[in-house]
């Protein structure tokens, strides 16, 4: 049995205008690091494995909070939002026949033009899952944290999701074999002294 506990990167200029970002490496801004350096990862996460997405943002983010630099490995990367990258979603919402959605609505199959659904997503991540061995802290994405999140609490992206994803949380999950089980509440990180 091997725990996984999954933590959002920090805000970046485009998190903060609303701008779907999925693989453009869109770096944290310096209000995000400013805030992430007040935090670090609690007992006994501090002494996990440390994983991280590719991507700026997410790698950046477990150095600050975990002060050591982590394994990183591409499954991890953010859902790609294809042609829908760098618009805002509330755009896209208010532009009849662009064929965004709300999350809810989704299901496992949906997916941007030229981008990736969350069912390809779950895809790319079980071959990763199968290879871990201990215990880890996972610095990754809201997408990533959705398919992991969705599997573990049953939920099929129809209707309103069973979690809510809060930044400086480690969000906790049991792995057992491909099988995922959420814990009840968040982590929230330590504040430094």
């Amino acid at each position: 049995m091997i725990r996984l506990a999954l933590l959002r990167h920090g805000h970046t200029a485009w998190n903060r205008a609303g701008r779907i970002q999925g693989s453009s490496d869109i770096p944290l801004d310096d209000d995000a690091r400013a805030e992430l350096r007040q935090f670090r990862l609690p007992a006994p996460w501090d002494r996990a494995d440390l994983w991280s997405s590719p991507l700026d943002r997410a790698r950046e983010t477990a150095r600050i909070v975990a002060a050591r630099a982590p394994r990183v490995d591409r499954a991890l990367s953010e859902m790609r939002w294809g042609d829908w990258e760098g618009l805002r979603g509330i755009d896209l919402l208010e532009q009849p026949g662009s064929g965004f959605r709300h999350i809810e609505d989704w299901g496992w199959d949906y997916r941007a033009p030229d981008g990736e659904s969350p069912r390809e997503l779950d895809r790319r991540l079980r071959p990763w899952l199968d290879r871990m061995t201990r215990d880890a802290v996972v610095v990754c994405h809201i997408g990533v944290m959705r398919v992991l999140l969705a599997r573990a609490h049953g939920w099929n992206f129809d209707g309103p999701a069973p979690f809510r994803i809060k930044r400086n949380r480690l969000f906790v999950l049991t792995l057992s074999g491909q099988k995922l089980t959420p814990d009840r509440e968040p982590v929230r990180l330590e504040k430094r002294s």
